[in-house]
């Protein structure tokens, strides 16, 4: 009786028809039929995911907002007004999201809460959106306000915005419908004038008008791969009802509008008692949706965006904390560079000192802390990797040398 010939179990191929043919207990599988069972798990698990993705939470494992204002102090130092308000709104965007999987009609419709935050340059507010998004259930993205345009003009059309959303969602349309999108720099699509011009505002007020639709909520055809590039593209239709949008802007200038409006009676012994307690030095906090109409929002987006909070100005001693105290401080950045190169890297408080007073009369915020530091270490990092040096100590001297080289002392 001739031997049988081996055969693949599912498809039924001889090891003569196949390029390989791989052998089991009790079975044989070839080349072909093992790569299509690959994707047949992947793309299964691969639904499941985005099924989970969708909704992956219930109401008992919800971070509350105490959880989540405690994940941002590990990573943001101060700003204490501002992390409440955020971890209040992504709470209540999660009951939102449960109370319509939930299918409730006959209870009380709650309405989405979009923010906006208002704070000077390098005081955190995008840093405060890339945190909490290391920790949310659903889909997130940061947007950049300053490339949208009108429809029809060179730039982004106000779409874009869903896009990066789709992606972010694995273009799981269900997943994206409940996501959250950080709209960066908001202050630069301000009306640019406060009377109307014979020619159009297309990247500020033209773009507010376009916002509206989707802060509010309706269906937006969303171009799956940006919008001008490829006008081919089929739409996908996506639903903004449930995304939460949390805008972030400088708006720079705006404390003189505060405090115009805040000296606006003059006249009176109860006007001048009134502004003896004003705080001068930060008056953000005295900041209302009527100073953004001011600067330059429409009255129909400032309504869209109920929330209004402000970021404080860094002081020296927050400047100071944000150096070290972080789990990813700049310090701590450096002496994990340095010792991935085998150095020891060790710098003393005078120089931790000296660069938050170089960063405060500079004004650049946070960001000068890392600006500073990199100036100084920068030789260090060129030559020691090849010097064979295992040790360097950065002195107050040192450091002023250094810094003394770079063009950053022009920005006295």
């Amino acid at each position: 009786m001739p031997k049988q010939e081996d055969r693949c179990s599912f498809c039924g191929r001889s090891r003569k028809e196949v390029a390989l043919l791989i052998s089991g207990m009790s079975g044989f599988i070839c080349n072909e039929c093992a790569e299509q069972a690959d994707l047949i798990v992947k793309e299964t698990f691969q639904k499941k995911r985005q099924a989970d993705s969708a909704l992956g939470f219930t109401k008992e494992g919800l971070p509350r907002p105490v959880e989540i204002k405690q994940f941002l102090d590990q990573y943001i130092i101060g700003q204490d007004d501002a992390k409440k308000f955020i971890s209040v709104a992504v709470f209540n965007h999660y009951k939102r999201l449960l109370q319509a999987a939930e299918g409730d009609k006959n209870d009380v419709e709650i309405e989405k809460s979009n923010v906006i935050l208002v704070g000077p340059t390098g005081t955190g507010k995008t840093l405060l959106a890339r945190t909490i998004a290391r920790m949310l259930h659903v889909p997130f993205t940061i947007v950049d306000a300053t490339v949208l345009t009108e429809a029809g003009y060179v730039g982004e059309d106000i779409e874009s915005l869903l896009t990066r959303l789709l992606q972010a969602a694995d273009y799981n349309v269900d997943a994206a419908e409940r996501g959250i999108v950080f709209i960066d720099e908001i202050d630069k699509i301000a009306r640019k004038g406060d009377n109307p011009s014979i020619t159009r505002d297309v990247s500020g007020e033209g773009v507010q008008q376009g916002l509206l639709k989707l802060l509010e909520g309706s269906v937006v055809n969303v171009p799956p791969q940006g919008g001008r590039k490829h006008p081919e593209q089929k739409m996908i239709p996506v639903n903004t009802k449930n995304i939460l949008f949390i805008c972030g802007g400088a708006f720079e200038g705006i404390e003189k509008r505060i405090a115009q409006r805040l000296n606006t009676r003059v006249v009176g012994y109860a006007a001048g008692k009134s502004r003896m307690g004003i705080d001068r030095d930060n008056m953000l906090q005295y900041i209302t949706p009527q100073d953004l109409k001011s600067f330059g929002l429409i009255p129909e987006i400032i309504g869209r965006l109920p929330i209004l909070t402000y970021l404080q100005p860094l002081d020296r001693n927050a400047l100071r904390r944000i150096l070290t105290e972080p789990k990813n401080a700049i310090i701590k950045q450096y002496l994990k560079l340095f010792e991935m190169d085998g150095v020891q890297l060790t710098i003393t408080d005078e120089v931790l000192d000296y660069i938050v007073d170089k960063a405060i009369e500079f004004k650049l915020g946070a960001r000068g802390l890392r600006s500073i530091t990199e100036s100084i270490v920068m030789d260090a990092m060129f030559e020691m990797p090849s010097s064979g040096e295992k040790e360097l100590v950065i002195t107050l001297q040192y450091a002023k040398e250094k810094l003394e080289k770079t063009n950053m002392m022009s920005l006295n």
